[in-house]
């Protein structure tokens, strides 16, 4: 009997319409904390929405997914919680030997989340290995995934290489000491880079993500499949009544990672205050100690910027809604979820060509080289200065988004990768 099954799965004549038992892992998942969180809840909805079954095991924050979906939160010790953020283990915390290694790995300036995460997530599917078809793993990236693709099927999506981030990271430093925090603090990319390369095959968002990851980590171009994100169009689309702010600009980032490119942007609103009257919306909080902060000030540009502190999913689209511009001045993106959310509002986009963005842009926006705070506030004033360009650009990203980047897409793809994945692995 198990031949023939394997004999009719191999002809593709069953399964690939069976509802597949899905686990997906994410170690930090909140949607409000970036774009690994806003995958999370997507795809699990829109994987839900194609008739499969769905759990999630969770690290913190809250994932905040639908009510129908099952989500296991694996507790942890949570030290970078902003509410209490680097606090001082109990004893009785300390005793459990994964909790150990967590605060052993903050105490010494490092990010031990993914690998802890990764124990933790093996520790509580040793009893359900029957229950799943396919484990999809969400870049932790872990030795604990290794050990499961061991047991069960199983997948992992990298949004991009984060030597790319440590790069960056170093170049935004210049003494020694900082260079070395940076060094520890992504001194998990060695176990990403192994762990990678053992999976038999890797999802990820783009062709630009998919070259970066094979060079950086070794890893045969033959082993990915490319699913571009989706953009929840059902949250994310133009509002009718909010009229359009003349000169103001959004922008969407983790205020202070270098990554994401807020100083160059700092720098063009700058220059553009000289001769046009331009506002600033920044969807995010920086650090009162920040590099940002500090930016403003020497520029003396805090009155033309609002910083909104985290909001809800309906004040963020009517913040789209009453928005001239968004830009993107990222210095590199393994997709770029912002560019696609703005041009789902019907926003005009000003984006660097940093890693995937042109992907996702196509020519419904204007791209300009990163880390060019010269270039930006050439493209931000051209729009500026042309209405009905902008009201062009602003419709053809509407189209691009609706026609190539929504979830069930996504999910569509996704589920023919896990199908390989379970091909490979001997399972039906």
């Amino acid at each position: 009997m198990t031949k023939l099954l394997k004999y009719l799965y191999l002809k593709g004549t069953m399964n690939h319409h069976r509802p597949l038992k899905i686990c997906l892992l994410s170690y930090r998942s909140n949607p409000h904390c970036g774009g690994q969180g806003v995958y999370l809840k997507n795809l699990s909805r829109a994987l839900k929405d194609l008739g499969h079954q769905v759990e999630v095991i969770s690290g913190p924050p809250d994932p905040e997914l639908d009510d129908d979906i099952t989500v296991h939160r694996l507790p942890c010790l949570d030290l970078y919680n902003p509410l209490d953020p680097f606090r001082i283990p109990t004893i009785k915390e300390l005793k459990d030997p994964i909790n150990f290694l967590e605060w052993i790995g903050v105490s010494t300036m490092g990010f031990p989340e993914p690998f802890t995460f990764g124990l933790r997530a093996y520790n509580f599917m040793k009893s359900r290995w029957q229950q799943y078809d396919i484990v999809h793993d969400n870049q932790s990236l872990s030795y604990g995934v290794w050990a499961m693709s061991k047991r069960v099927p199983t997948t992992a999506t990298i949004h991009h290489p984060v030597t790319v981030d440590r790069k960056i990271a170093l170049r935004s430093v210049s003494t020694p000491f900082q260079k070395l925090k940076q060094w520890r603090w992504y001194s998990f990319i060695g176990m990403q880079r192994r762990v990678s390369a053992a999976l038999p095959r890797i999802i990820t968002v783009s062709q630009s993500a998919k070259d970066d990851i094979s060079r950086d980590f070794n890893i045969s171009a033959q082993k990915f499949s490319i699913v571009p994100n989706g953009i929840n169009t059902h949250l994310f689309h133009p509002l009718e009544g909010i009229e359009r702010e003349k000169g103001r600009i959004i922008v969407t980032n983790s205020a202070d990672t270098p990554l994401k490119g807020l100083y160059y942007l700092l720098q063009a609103l700058w220059e553009l205050s000289k001769t046009r009257h331009v506002r600033l919306t920044v969807v995010g909080t920086p650090k009162k100690k920040g590099v940002i902060i500090k930016l403003v000030r020497e520029l003396g540009i805090g009155d033309l910027i609002t910083f909104t502190g985290r909001i809800s999913d309906q004040q963020f689209v009517r913040h789209y809604a009453a928005a001239t511009l968004a830009v993107v001045p990222s210095v590199y993106e393994g997709f770029g979820l912002p560019a696609g959310e703005a041009m789902a509002c019907g926003v005009p986009v000003v984006s660097t060509t940093g890693g995937a963005l042109p992907e996702v842009l196509g020519d419904a926006g204007i791209l300009v080289p990163p880390a060019d705070a010269a270039a930006l506030a050439r493209a931000i004033g051209e729009l500026l200065d042309n209405p009905h360009r902008a009201q062009e650009l602003g419709q053809a990203g509407y189209r691009r988004v609706q026609q190539h980047f929504t979830w069930q897409k996504a999910a569509e793809k996704t589920v023919a990768a896990y199908h390989e994945v379970i091909h490979g692995h001997g399972g039906i």
